[in-house]
């Protein structure tokens, strides 16, 4: 049976819409191919280089726009209906050999929360297998683990963005979003800023205060910010005993970590830390932000956990004008992780795992509560599990993995590769089916974004004729599975309404929005529980999610990278996001503007450090860990720390940072530790 795409038609005039990239989802206006921002909340009209030349991949020649089939080790143009079936008989053939888990579903924090939903529906329903999960446990997961142990709930920003606008005084741990997100750092003009980075990065820059801390430190760091509170007489004890719980517990371990035995571990002055702690106290209006670089390491749960009990003892979630929040990183990271792709979660943010959850969930698809698996493996575990099947939805793994060689490895493995993605990523390269599917500005669907906002993301053009939209991808593949077509429908609002019904009751709960809401401009952050409900742009203001009310702190201590530096690997190693590109760059290494900006692969070294090791800035260099080799140009840095290098993960092949990158697993999110790795510099033979 042919299952058509969803009909379309070209929408002349101008349309407003999001940027495709990052989570703060900036406000622009397309009319064909032509960008100009928009004045919304979160960039106030402003764009950055990526947001600027988003539209080059709506006529890119790197498109893919029709199915391709591997043909003796080759992939050919192959039709809807053979491609659909092949996936469809091998799925059958697989699952039938070797039992539902078998067969494994990876999707990506960029899907809309349509696709994410019914992404999750597929797999459980249709699929049967309990091994699905997302690239997002690659980004936000130990900051989603971390708030939802202190505040019963995850939402990135539990307030607007422009909030931030009064502020006195903002602590910002590991994010650089002068060049991850330029428009936010509108928002942060008004205020004593504190930046916690190893790097002297473009935010570094912009700070009144920078602390630079060994990498792996970020933890202890925390305790000793959190002792000058107390020993200084900052704390908001009057909070703690209205708001709160288990201080004591917290303050046992910061005890003995005052300021100048942190200077020891960390690099960073007692004074400045002390300095740090007296800005955030003295503030009328500040806050505590966390970002990828505090979070991705084997102990990021409990590092955002630390900054959190900052907040806690400083009085600030919750209170009017100030708070505790993390930078979401991917357009729909927000999103991607309440809907159901992720390994352990239903719609609503519901947990997988609750009998009540299950049956509500259940109800709305009409099936079985018994008939929905059970946990599944995380994202790095998933993958190297190497499962006879893998189907995967908006992402490029073999980039964005960690250890990546080993993955890819594994991959090779997997006796079918199913990839549905717009362009021809590294990962969808070594697929045996390639499904060509629609992008942002082809089709509609809702995202939200960093701050909790459902935002509608409207169709302006048309898509290249043989591309499909996932939902459509979706139901072709669960109706040939046998299931009833109309429990995968492909119109966009349809399983938004489904969505809206699965998430009621739920954390996040989307039952009160609607298409006509958002169409009519309405500012809608979740939880929304009723259609008369204006949604909730601030969260805890009465209270925190937890029983009873209370935030919780969480004791933890500091104990370093998994990996440490040794005589053989004596520097370590960090990566990140630059300005010209994002996430593994499949796309924006197909526009040519941001490719001229940042062509290839670099490591930042503090010139002493190259010195030492026999290289000049512009020289090549191998950089070694024990799980790989890239090769990269020198840029001489002389504001990064001597033990540091920094490198970007936006490139493929031997450019791919994450060939170093230590998979080592947070126990709580499943996070792997991308922000630090034992390296050395060798000389290019």
């Amino acid at each position: 049976m042919t299952i058509a795409a969803s009909p379309s038609s070209l929408r002349t005039g101008t349309v407003d819409t999001h940027c495709p990239y990052c989570a703060l989802q900036c406000g622009m206006r397309l009319t064909g191919t032509e960008i100009e921002p928009r004045d919304f909340p979160t960039n106030r009209g402003g764009l950055c280089q990526k947001g600027w030349t988003a539209a080059a991949l709506l006529d890119s020649p790197g498109r893919l726009t029709q199915p391709l089939v591997k043909v003796d080790g080759e992939l050919r143009p192959a039709g809807w209906d053979r491609a659909l079936d092949l996936v469809a008989n091998r799925v059958i053939e697989l699952q039938a050999r070797h039992g539902a888990d078998a067969v494994a579903v990876f999707g990506g924090g960029g899907l809309t929360n349509e696709k994410a939903y019914l992404l999750g529906k597929f797999a459980r329903v249709a699929l049967g297998t309990s091994q699905i999960d997302y690239n997002g446990r690659f980004c936000m997961s130990s900051a989603a683990a971390a708030g939802t142990r202190a505040f019963g709930m995850d939402r990135g920003l539990p307030f607007p963005v422009e909030d931030l606008r009064d502020a006195d005084a903002v602590l910002l741990v590991g994010g650089n979003p002068a060049e991850t997100m330029p428009p936010f750092t509108q928002h942060l003009r008004d205020a004593e800023l504190i930046v916690v980075d190893p790097r002297r990065s473009a935010t570094a820059e912009l700070a009144n205060l920078h602390l630079q801390p060994a990498p792996g430190t970020d933890l202890a760091l925390a305790l000793g910010i959190l002792h000058a509170v107390v020993a200084d007489g900052h704390l908001r004890r009057d909070y703690l005993a209205a708001r709160t719980t288990g201080f004591d517990e917290v303050w046992r371990i910061a005890a003995t970590w005052w300021p100048e035995r942190v200077e020891r571990v960390t690099g960073v002055a007692a004074a400045d830390q002390r300095a740090a702690a007296t800005m955030l106290a003295t503030a009328g209006n500040a806050y505590v932000l966390t970002a990828r670089g505090t979070e991705q390491h084997a102990r990021g749960t409990d590092m955002v956990s630390a900054w959190i009990n900052l907040a806690l003892a400083l009085g600030l979630p919750g209170k009017p004008g100030s708070g505790f929040g993390c930078l979401t990183g991917q357009g729909n990271g927000q999103g991607g992780r309440e809907h159901g792709q992720k390994a352990d979660q239903l719609p609503g943010y519901r947990r997988l795992d609750d009998p009540a959850a299950r049956a509500h969930v259940a109800a709305v698809w009409g099936v079985d509560p018994d008939s929905l698996p059970g946990p599944g493996r995380s994202a790095y575990e998933l993958l190297d599990s190497a499962p006879k099947g893998l189907l995967v939805f908006g992402s490029n793994v073999l980039v964005s993995a960690p250890n990546a060689a080993r993955i890819a490895s594994r991959l090779s493995e997997v006796e079918l590769l199913v990839v549905a993605d717009v362009v021809m990523s590294e990962t969808a390269a070594t697929a045996d089916v390639v499904l060509p599917v629609t992008q942002w500005a082809e089709e509609d669907g809702t995202m939200t974004n960093l701050e909790g906002r459902i935002l509608l993301r409207r169709k302006a053009v048309t898509a290249p004729p043989g591309v499909r939209t996932d939902l459509a991808v979706l139901r072709g593949l669960a109706t040939r599975l046998g299931q009833p077509e109309e429990r995968f429908p492909e119109d966009e609002e349809r399983v938004f309404d489904e969505l809206r019904r699965a998430s009621a009751g739920g954390i996040a709960d989307y039952a009160g929005v609607s298409y006509d809401r958002l169409r009519d401009g309405e500012a809608l952050h979740w939880p929304v529980p009723s259609v008369d409900h204006p949604g909730t742009p601030r969260a805890f203001l009465d209270g925190f999610a937890h029983p009873g009310g209370l935030a919780r702190f969480a004791a933890v201590d500091h104990s370093g990278p998994a990996e440490p530096p040794d005589d053989e690997f004596p520097l370590q190693a960090t990566t990140g996001r630059v300005l010209a590109h994002y996430q593994s760059g499949a796309q924006t290494r197909l526009v040519p503007e941001l490719m001229a900006a940042v062509p290839e692969l670099y490591v930042e070294v503090h010139p002493d450090t190259a010195t030492r090791a026999g290289f000049a800035d512009g020289d090549v260099t191998d950089v070694v860990s024990r799980r790989g080799t890239v090769r990269a140009r020198v840029r001489c840095v002389p504001t990064i720390r001597v033990d540091l290098v920094f490198l970007p993960f936006h490139f493929p092949g031997d450019e791919r940072a994450n060939l170093l990158t230590n998979p080592a697993l947070d126990p709580t999110s499943r996070m792997p530790e991308f922000k630090v790795c034992a390296v050395r510099l060798e000389a290019v033979t």
